[in-house]
């Protein structure tokens, strides 16, 4: 028998029904619905492992994310860090300048602006436009002195480089911590030092200049520049502070005045002698306050700023003199 009759009976008025099914039909079918069952099965199976690691990608992302964060705030924190380290040192290496002890750990700077002393690092080219009404000569043009030795901030170097592959962030932090460590470590020795060298240097700190003379504009820097006069290029062995004519200048330090007079292109001066082979020096000054001779002590007003003197606008060129020679006053000072 290679066949099945299947007899249908709905309904005793109607006719009856009969389907001849052959055997090998129902083997096929049955063998499809199996194949399409197995497929049916492994589709869902593959459905939900689809949804599986769709939601365990979202959990990675999520994570990856928060991964990112933190990466980035240590990042944050280690270059913060390393900027701090580097005002320690600048302010080491300040300390070292004026008690004249002896090494040197950084450099930097600090500018002046129409309310005060700003925040150190804002800096000002030699060649920068600056203001016209605030520039001067100097009695003396010629090479630089000899200034105190300068070394590159902790980290200066490393934040020149190009940024390092994504997966290798970790591993440049860990080491980039593990310096900063060694760093910190060296760090508070030397300052543990430095205490005790400056334990006798409380007459040298007094006597040093370590405050701005007067406040206004920085127009000029330390250093070649462009001469206002002649355009051509000029060492410049001061500061130029520009601001209103009759601003206060204040001593920067304790010391003697040696001298009061007028100075060829400087015009009205005022010298003040702190000892220590120290001294400071005040040019274009409209009206000296005090008298050769006189004992003055910082923030005394010792004079008034003017336009005296070969100057293109009211300013006062300052100096200051280490051992007969004119080194950059910003390393002096401290506010």
């Amino acid at each position: 028998m290679d066949r099945y009759s299947l007899i249908v009976v709905t309904d005793e008025t109607k006719p009856i029904r009969r389907l001849d099914l052959h055997k090998r039909t129902l083997k096929r079918a049955g063998i499809a619905a199996g194949v399409g069952a197995c497929l049916a099965l492994g589709l869902l199976v593959d459905y939900v492992r689809v949804r599986i690691d769709h939601v365990e990608l979202g959990r990675l992302r999520q994570v990856a994310r928060e991964q990112q964060e933190r990466i980035a705030g240590f990042e944050a924190a280690v270059g913060d860090l390393d900027r701090k380290l580097a005002m320690v040192a600048e302010f080491e290496r300040k300390v070292r300048v004026i008690a004249n002890l002896p090494g040197s750990v950084a450099a930097g700077g600090a500018e002046v602006t129409e309310e005060g002393p700003a925040a150190a690092g804002a800096e000002l080219g030699a060649d920068d436009a600056l203001r016209a009404d605030g520039q001067g000569g100097d009695d003396e043009l010629g090479a630089p002195p000899v200034e105190a030795g300068r070394a590159v901030p902790a980290g200066a170097a490393a934040r020149g480089k190009p940024a390092a592959p994504q997966g290798d962030r970790v591993g440049l932090l860990r080491r980039e911590a593990e310096r900063l460590g060694l760093v910190a470590d060296a760090r508070a020795l030397s300052l543990s030092e430095l205490v005790d060298q400056l334990e006798d240097k409380h007459q040298r700190l007094a006597s040093s200049p370590a405050i701005w003379p007067a406040r206004g504009w920085l127009t000029s820097r330390f250093g070649p520049r462009i001469s206002p006069f002649t355009g051509e290029r000029q060492f410049h062995a001061g500061l130029d502070i520009s601001g209103a004519e009759g601003t206060e200048i204040v001593a920067p330090a304790d010391g003697r005045v040696a001298f009061v007079g007028a100075k060829g292109p400087l015009g009205n001066t005022l010298m003040i002698d702190h000892g220590f082979g120290l001294r400071t020096q005040y040019g274009h000054t409209q009206k000296v306050l005090v008298k050769p001779g006189e004992v003055v002590h910082r923030g005394q007003v010792i004079a008034l700023l003017g336009n005296t003197g070969r100057s293109t606008g009211p300013h006062l060129h300052y100096v200051v003199e280490v051992g007969g020679k004119a080194v950059n006053p910003i390393d002096y000072i401290f506010d």
